[in-house]
């Protein structure tokens, strides 16, 4: 293993054998805002782009069950009443996933108005946030869900989705009165409903927001206690502090990435002994920002200050769900400019913001581990390749002046090609171009293009000798930097008689009287 190599610290001295496999926890889900916002062409573009470039498993929505899905419909004739269900938009949208090559990690929320038993509301959208007035009608929408995605897709496609019950139940946003005991009825209800269609169908909860770890060992004790299923335990995980407003925007103060790392670690220490020991655990969403206008998304802070979480965060739970794949999102109305701090990886249009290629760099990995530390994860493919990522170390609580430097001493014989992609707060950065451009809220073609041209990671490519068997490789990364960085064996298969310094002809003149 390597030591941590912070800047003007020795080389990191990479060994020739792995130390691990890479867990791929890191893309196994993705978040989408709002489940109805699957349908809207932009996301349908951006989930296209992310999945070319990363390719994610699996994603997860809020408002499946949303009055926008027009999944619930009551009717009346003739003194009779009762309740049809309409598939059509949830069919849009699972097919739309599937041909991308995502799965749905199904969220059972909000309550449609029809079964609801208050009118509070949650987001421009008006999510109902109430507990159901008949937890059977209730049941039997989650029955007839699950039975009919049975049906079209196949028992054993849906038994590889989790149904996650309900969003946040701690907080009272997402649930009126964060009632615990409320929510634990609905999960007992729902539970059984989804088991009630096919055994093998995995369920869980209880998907409660950073602060409310408390809830874990008391929902294991009702899971006991009542002999219910529970197949994953799923919880939230975000790093920003109290929500300092301004117009169209949200500032925070944010605690160190480190402390994403020990979050996700929670839900294994508590849960030890419990009837829930060993489970799966999810986090179903994670950022640094709770907020969906803090401009911090959009910077190459945020890819710097997550990679450390990427480059860990698989030894510690089965997935880490990034909040979210695009900027189609609308908890706070439409959104008034192309970059404005939302949660997506891609802004509107698909522009890449540094997050994006943190992930896409993360994508180009291989599977076998040679080193990690504060500021690097080393890897290599089967064909020998190694690749790294590298960045900058961020504590939260201050931007950083200057850039970082990591030295890497790694195994390899004979010449070799060095490939660097840069994103930092210069370089792949979409945001430092929008600004340059005067934030424009409508930017033309013309300026749309050159936004997307500015968000590409810069490229160089180099060549360097081995010596005793060791490649040197010493990299640069810019300020608040990420990169990747290729290496690879490449003999020099130039002809003997290539010379650059004759470019412009320069040189003796042959017999024939040419130049040589």
């Amino acid at each position: 293993m390597s030591s941590t190599t912070p800047a003007g610290a020795a080389p990191v001295v990479v060994p020739s054998q792995p130390v691990a496999a890479l867990p791929d926890a890191w893309r196994a889900c993705v978040g989408t805002g709002r489940t109805r916002e699957v349908l809207h062409a932009d996301y349908r573009d951006s989930l296209a782009v992310v999945q070319d470039e990363i390719g994610f498993r699996a994603t997860r929505a809020h408002g499946l069950l949303h009055d926008d899905m027009g999944l619930v419909r009551p009717w009346s004739h003739d003194g009779r009443a009762g309740t049809r269900y309409g598939f059509a938009y949830v069919d849009q949208v699972v097919d739309t996933w599937l041909e991308a090559g995502v799965a749905p990690f199904v969220e059972l929320g909000f309550m449609p108005a029809a079964l609801a038993s208050g009118d509070q509301t949650q987001f421009w959208w008006r999510g109902n946030v109430t507990p159901p007035r008949d937890h059977d009608a209730w049941a039997e929408l989650v029955r007839a869900l699950l039975t009919h995605l049975v049906d079209r897709y196949g028992i054993e496609q849906v038994r590889t989705w989790p149904v996650e019950v309900w969003n946040e139940p701690n907080l009272p946003v997402f649930w009126e009165g964060a009632d615990e005991a409320a929510y634990h009825r609905l999960y007992a209800a729902s539970a059984r409903a989804v088991k009630d269609v096919d055994a093998d169908i995995p369920v869980g909860g209880p998907a409660v927001s950073p602060g409310a770890d408390d809830w874990l060992p008391r929902f294991a004790d009702l899971v006991e206690r009542e002999g219910l299923p529970c197949d994953f335990v799923s919880k939230h995980a975000y790093t920003s502090g109290p929500a300092q407003h301004v117009p169209f925007g949200t500032y925070q103060t944010l605690r160190p990435p480190q402390d994403l790392l020990a979050q996700l670690a929670t839900p294994r220490a508590l849960l030890a002994g419990t009837a829930l020991d060993g489970l799966p655990v999810h986090i179903t969403e994670f950022s640094s920002s709770y907020r969906p206008d803090n401009p911090i998304h959009d910077t190459a802070y945020q890819a710097a200050y997550l990679a450390p979480v990427l480059a860990g965060g698989g030894d510690l739970v089965d997935s880490f769900s990034y909040w979210t794949l695009c900027d189609v999102f609308e908890e706070e109305g439409v959104p008034t400019a192309p970059l404005h701090g939302g949660f997506g990886l891609l802004g509107h249009r698909q522009l890449r913001k540094p997050a994006f290629h943190l992930y896409a760099f993360m994508a180009r990995l291989g599977p076998a581990v040679l080193a990690r530390g504060d500021d690097h994860l080393v890897t290599r493919h089967p064909d020998g390749r190694i690749s790294a990522l590298l960045w900058q170390p961020l504590d939260g609580a201050r931007v950083a002046e200057a850039g970082h430097r990591v030295r890497l001493d790694l195994p390899g014989a004979g010449p070799a090609v060095v490939t660097e992609r840069h994103v930092d707060a210069e370089r792949g950065n979409v945001r430092a171009a929008w600004q340059a451009m005067g934030s424009p809220l409508a930017p033309d073609r013309r300026a749309l293009a050159d936004l997307h041209d500015a968000s590409a990671p810069s490229l160089t490519v180099r060549r360097v000798s081995a010596s005793a068997g060791r490649w040197a490789v010493d990299v640069a990364l810019g300020r608040h930097g990420i990169a990747l960085v290729e290496v690879a064996g490449a003999p020099d298969e130039a002809p003997a008689w290539t010379d650059d310094g004759r470019l412009l002809g320069a040189g003796a003149p042959d017999a024939a009287g040419g130049a040589r």
